[in-house]
């Protein structure tokens, strides 16, 4: 591994000289409409490699491009799309003028449509009231992507982008759940999770996973900020990811969009929207709805998702927008595998009568307000509102639910209940300000959070096996609000030490207090303390450094949190138990990379080093009962590190020789991460025993994540061919190699898929699209969970088939 380590650092320095060396020219200006309105979020692309750029506020835009010409090709929605060539020999500037498409149908289509997202892009070192110079950054674009939208296929979804764990967990297409360098990817709670900057996690310091689902289909773009970013967005060691929702066309009364996609299992999903413009008024709504029987036996699932936005906006520099998105699901749990199950017939199901339901809603105003070109202020207000439901017979895979001899029928089931009622507000603002020639900006906010988490627990369920909260018995096991009040500020500077390096150091100061209050069952209540206090300071630094405005060099530091709440320290359900001296976990990331594009933009690379460590990791081990029965024990495994390597190459071959658009086009990816995570040093007691875990393999943590793919495209058609590569890894700190007879700890086996998608366009309107996913069929899982949906294993889905149509007008 350290051999290993050193040649990527080789080739990170080798890479590095050789950009330093590339001649590349600036082309800025701006895109406005015919009456001269800055068109703020304008799409510029360069025909020949895919990649382009927003424009900023103020309309304004920047490219970086080698010597050469270029078709550039600029749109914005509602506004017929123009493109011009362009001869690169120097700095230049190109200002665009777009015409409104006013009645002409056969124009809506606007050109981002069909140029396919090939590279994956950065964003600004500004953008809004955010400073993400120095930082590693992806932005997806996830409307003109050629993937599985239907049933939110993570490995298609983030597949330019290097070290992505997936964990297929609820069923395809009910929820994505990711994470990066060896951190929990359950319901992506290391991670900040937004919805047009509005924070989606249920409960930040009550329960932070992110139950909230929208449909792929509704997403314009991904933005995803890795974790030196934290500060900020909050304390998390992962960092944030951003759903931005699709636009309305602004210069029609409405426009429609309609996804219908079929599949395999059963699947069907409907996706319609509506948008437009009337006066200052934008507005855009959609409403889709999925159901599928699943790939494996007990396995169906019913989503819906709504979604409405207006957004007032009187000048170019000032907009009120006001939004409410809901999604909800029902899923039939089909239960966990033990692994002669798995091996025997991975479609079985071990459980009839378990389901599981969130339905969660966001509402958000957002007040955004350019006080003079030099100051950005936003400020947000949004809440989420809604519940998590499960009914369940709790218990091991190799535990059967059966009717009991004596009553003739099943156990009663568990049933559980969290009630969301959390609120935030935060207010940021962005200044720029000269120190001698040199630009800087100032980024500073607030946030202030205030929650109340309803669990009810424990409560005793019917008989019966359909979906049914009902309770026998009125008296629940545990009725408890868990009531957060938080506050944190942050404080980030942009230094332009000179006009190619720039340092960005800030902090975050966060300060809260969450109690309890009501029945918390059975616990000794000496154990569980009145509140939970937090208060904590957190540093960062980053730097970059441009070589050439083709090239960025970053590198960052920054620490991370991650309290202790009261979801860890009662136990959910009666096969868990909680270490009383369980201590909050906090650590650092950092990173070094170099990002840019070479040979006349045939190559996009990403290149990047990382560090993570987590001290006092909050974990769970398997543990005997002495009854001759298992539980699972959560506390802190020890302190954990994630060296590690990530690569991101897009090639296009084509653009060596010809550096106009051509009918057939040619690129090959790869987006690979090399992963040495363990425990620097830990002991866990395991059945009564002081275990050493220091050099173990850090769980959930492969070696290798790798995936790959060719992409072609011309005028009417993009096609894409993807292998995906997991490399195997180990379900618990104590590094179990054979399997548990109830399939909850042991080795998870590597897994490679094929997976191929083509989208064909058969005119400015229709667009049909297929997706074969897994085409060898293989039988893998992607983890052994300890905790949600119950320990063993849960298979992945075998190979299936999607097609969609779809329409705009």
């Amino acid at each position: 591994m350290k051999f290993t380590i050193a040649r990527a650092a080789l080739l990170f320095l080798v890479i590095l000289s050789y950009a330093a060396d590339a001649q590349t020219y600036k082309i800025s200006g701006s895109v406005k409409s015919s009456d001269h309105k800055p068109l703020a979020a304008a799409n510029i692309i360069v025909a020949e490699t895919g990649a382009g750029v927003f424009c900023d506020e103020s309309g304004k835009y920047e490219l970086l491009l080698p010597a050469g010409k270029y078709k550039l090709v600029v749109s914005f929605v509602g506004y017929k799309p123009l493109d011009q060539t362009i001869d690169v020999q120097r700095d230049l500037t190109v200002n665009f003028e777009l015409e409104p498409l006013l009645n002409k149908l056969d124009e809506v289509l606007v050109a981002t449509s069909r140029a396919p997202a090939l590279a994956i892009t950065r964003l600004p070192d500004v953008v809004n009231t955010y400073i993400s110079a120095g930082k590693k950054n992806e932005v997806i674009q996830l409307d003109r992507a050629n993937v599985n939208l239907a049933e939110k296929s993570g490995r298609q979804l983030f597949a330019k982008i290097p070290g992505v764990f997936v964990y297929d967990m609820d069923g395809s297409g009910n929820q994505i759940n990711i994470s990066t360098r060896g951190l929990d990817p359950h319901r992506s709670w290391e991670y900040n999770v937004r919805q047009n900057g509005l924070m989606t996690n249920s409960d930040m310091y009550g329960y932070p996973a992110s139950h909230y689902s929208p449909p792929m289909e509704s997403i314009q773009r991904i933005e995803l900020i890795r974790g030196t970013a934290s500060l900020q967005y909050g304390a998390t060691f992962g960092g944030m990811i951003n759903y931005i929702v699709k636009q309305p066309d602004t210069t029609r009364k409405i426009n429609v969009e309609s996804i219908q996609s079929a599949g395999s299992y059963g699947l069907f999903s409907s996706f319609n929207s509506l948008g437009g413009k009337i006066g200052k008024w934008q507005y855009y709504a959609y409403y889709h709805k999925r159901s599928s029987k699943g790939y494996r036996d007990n396995g169906s699932s019913d989503a819906q998702a709504q979604y409405a936005g207006v957004t007032w906006q009187p000048n170019h520099k000032l907009s009120l927008r006001a939004e409410l998105g809901r999604s909800t699901y029902v899923y039939q749990l089909p239960g966990a595998l033990t692994d002669a199950m798995f091996n025997d017939n991975p479609r079985q199901a071990t459980r009839s009568r378990n389901y599981y339901s969130p339905d969660i809603y966001v509402p958000g105003l957002t007040f955004d307000w350019q006080l003079s070109p030099r100051t950005h202020l936003q400020w947000t207000a949004s809440g989420i509102f809604g519940k998590r439901n499960s009914v369940q017979f709790i218990g091991f895979a190799n535990v059967p639910d059966l009717i009991d001899t004596v009553s003739h029928e099943f156990k009663p089931r568990q049933v559980d209940i969290d009630g969301f009622n959390s609120h935030t507000t935060e207010l940021r603002l962005t200044h720029q300000y000269s120190l001698g020639k040199m630009k800087n900006t100032l980024a500073a906010g607030v946030r202030y959070i205030n929650n109340s988490l309803h669990r009810r627990q424990l409560g005793k369920g019917t008989t019966g096996a359909d979906y049914n909260l009902a309770l026998t018995n009125p008296v629940w096991g545990r009725n408890m609000y868990f009531k957060t009040s938080n506050g944190a500020l942050f404080v980030e500077n942009l230094f332009q030490l000179m006009p190619k390096l720039a340092l960005i150091p800030g902090f975050r100061v966060e300060k809260g207090i969450t109690r309890i209050e009501g029945n918390i069952g059975t616990i000794d209540p000496d154990r569980v303390p009145d509140a939970i206090e937090h208060a904590f300071p957190l540093f960062g630094v980053n730097l970059q450094y441009r070589p050439n405005q083709q090239t960025r060099v970053y590198a960052g530091w920054s620490q991370a949190y991650r309290p202790v709440i009261f979801a860890d320290i009662l136990p959910p359900t009666p096969l868990d138990a909680t270490d009383p001296d369980l201590q909050d976990a906090f650590g650092y990331n950092a990173e070094a990379g170099i990002s840019g594009e070479l040979g006349h933009s045939a190559l996009h690379f990403d290149l990047s080093l990382f560090r993570l460590q987590v001290d006092n990791r909050i974990g769970s081990v398997l543990q005997d009962n002495g009854q001759g029965g298992q539980f699972i024990y959560k506390t802190n495994t020890g302190t954990s590190v994630t060296n590690g390597a990530e690569c991101y190459i897009d090639f296009k071959p084509q653009r060596l020789f010809d550096a106009n658009p051509a009918k057939f086009n040619l690129s090959v990816f790869t987006a690979t991460s090399l992963f040495d995570a363990f425990y620097q040093k830990g002991n866990i007691v395991a059945n009564g025993e002081v275990r050493d875990i220091k050099g173990n393999r850090l769980e959930s943590a492969p070696r290798w994540i790798s995936r790959s793919g060719i992409q072609c495209w011309g005028d009417n058609f993009h096609a894409t061919l993807q292998y995906s590569y997991v490399d195997w890894s180990y379900a618990d700190a104590l590094n179990t190699v054979t399997p548990s007879a109830n399939g909850g700890v042991g080795r998870v086996p590597s897994y490679g898929l094929w997976d191929f998608n083509l989208a064909v366009y058969l005119n400015s309107h229709f667009t049909v699209s297929a997706s074969l996913n897994n085409i060898f069929d293989r039988q893998y899982f992607t983890k052994r969970p300890t905790i949600y949906p119950g320990p063993g294993i849960w298979p992945s889905d075998g190979r299936s088939l999607v097609v969609s149509v779809g329409l705009r007008i």
